[in-house]
């Protein structure tokens, strides 16, 4: 799946979220994918929240399976380790470099960057296990 195929189907299976995140690349090299911060991301100190970080690197390896596979809705989260390295920058988008590591029948494993936006240096690193379900 291409970015606007990706961005379709999160529009399409994910209404809930999908104004929350925009596919900004999607490529052999995996996905970069945006976090559009806005207040309800935020904890106190106005940065963006742990529990959106994770939800930005859970979301960008999800669609990086995806522009493998195709549509696979039910493909799961099995496994997911974050550290939380840096504060994010109060006021930018958060952006996340997905790639897989290895993309086999039954599990796809990968790992995520994860930036604030204009910011060399990375604010999480997470590593991730997904089901695939069989087809």
């Amino acid at each position: 799946m291409d970015k606007a195929a990706l961005a379709a189907f999160l529009r399409r299976d994910f209404a809930q979220v999908a104004d929350d995140f925009r596919v900004e690349r999607a490529d052999e090299t995996g996905v970069c994918l945006r976090l559009v911060a806005q207040e309800r991301h935020l904890r106190p100190g106005g940065t963006v929240s742990g529990p959106a970080l994770f939800a930005l690197a859970d979301v960008a390896m999800y669609l990086a399976i995806l522009s493998r596979l195709g549509p696979v809705a039910l493909a799961v989260t099995t496994n997911c380790s974050i550290d939380f390295m840096r504060k994010p920058e109060a006021g930018r988008d958060v952006l996340a470099e997905a790639r897989l590591l290895k993309l086999g029948r039954t599990l796809a494993v990968g790992d995520v960057l994860v930036y604030s936006e204009g910011k060399p240096e990375p604010v999480a690193r997470a590593g991730l296990t997904y089901s695939i379900p069989p087809r």
